[in-house]
């Protein structure tokens, strides 16, 4: 087995090249290059909670006024039913007209921190309120997919039966390649 020496004209014992500053080189730029992407991941982390917090801020205030509207159709309602002498009916109108006007409020005068820090609390005051809406949105969303997968199948089978969408049958000879389609009917030539 044959060795090399790789010491230089320098000092003894020293090597052309030293492994211990070259390794501390490429951890100092890994890690550079980890604090960078740290950043940036920030950077984008604090752009979209940006924008979900307008995006929510600006929701909210058309859903609270969208809201503060169907309060007074229900008010409406309610003043209907006392007239034609239905007054608890009127009464269950007034408190749902009540807090659907509390909700618009609400939505309204909160902006999308506000409103973001809220949703968080109730996750994680009441977690299994959030899990049973998750099971109930799952569950409308497979009946949902069920329901329109069913259509989408029916079209596709009424669509592949249309006589247009057809293709002509085409019979293979035994060597292999079709046979040309013999016309029948008045007109048709005999023998070929």
């Amino acid at each position: 087995m044959s060795t090399y020496d790789t010491t230089t004209d320098g000092a003894p014992g020293q090597t052309a090249r030293d492994p211990d500053s070259t390794t501390a080189k490429a951890q100092e730029k890994a890690q550079d290059a980890a604090f960078q992407a740290q950043d940036k991941a920030q950077q984008a982390a604090g752009q979209a909670r940006n924008r979900v917090r307008d995006e929510v801020d600006t929701r909210s205030t058309q859903a609270g006024q969208q809201a503060e509207t169907v309060a007074d159709d229900v008010r409406s309602v309610s003043e209907h039913l006392r007239a034609e002498g239905k007054d608890k009916p009127a009464e269950l109108a007034d408190k749902a007209a009540a807090r659907v006007a509390d909700l618009g409020d609400y939505l309204k005068r909160s902006d999308g921190d506000a409103i973001l820090r809220d949703v968080e609390r109730f996750g994680r005051d009441k977690p299994w309120a959030v899990m049973a809406g998750g099971v109930v949105l799952g569950i409308a969303a497979s009946r949902f997919l069920k329901a329109s997968s069913s259509r989408r199948y029916h079209e596709q089978e009424s669509s592949a039966s249309l006589p247009a969408r057809r293709a002509p049958e085409r019979e293979l000879s035994l060597s292999g390649g079709v046979v040309p389609q013999q016309e029948t009917g008045p007109g048709a030539r005999s023998g070929a």
